[in-house]
């Protein structure tokens, strides 16, 4: 089982970036699906990618051509670059694993990202 830690939050002006870090520790980290999800205060989580572990990406319809998930299995971390960054992307952002066809149940602490319009 892999423990997963979110990092790269932070204030940004609308048009910014910013880069998530989700690291995870265990040996079987390239056996997982990992996504990103986001919660915005009075709402629930929603999807926001997710790259299998065969590299097969899934981008939300309002992150696409903005967001880019990518993984360094050498290192043990997923990223989330996020371009073009919108108010309405302010959010805690959670990293989580699965593994295969199993539910989303392994979660990070989050990290928060505020973008100012």
């Amino acid at each position: 089982q892999v423990q997963l830690v979110e990092s790269g939050g932070g204030l940004v002006q609308a048009g910014g970036s910013l880069r998530l870090s989700c690291a995870a520790s265990g040996r079987t980290f390239n056996t997982y699906d990992i996504g990103w999800f986001r919660q915005a205060p009075g709402k629930e989580r929603e999807f926001v990618a997710t790259i299998s572990s065969s590299g097969l990406i899934y981008n939300a319809n309002s992150v696409r051509g903005r967001f880019t998930i990518s993984r360094d299995n050498a290192k043990n971390t997923v990223y989330l670059q996020m371009n073009r960054l919108k108010p309405e992307d302010t959010a805690v952002y959670y990293c989580g694993a699965k593994l295969g066809s199993s539910t989303w149940d392994l979660w990070g602490q989050g990290t928060q990202v505020t973008v100012s319009s």
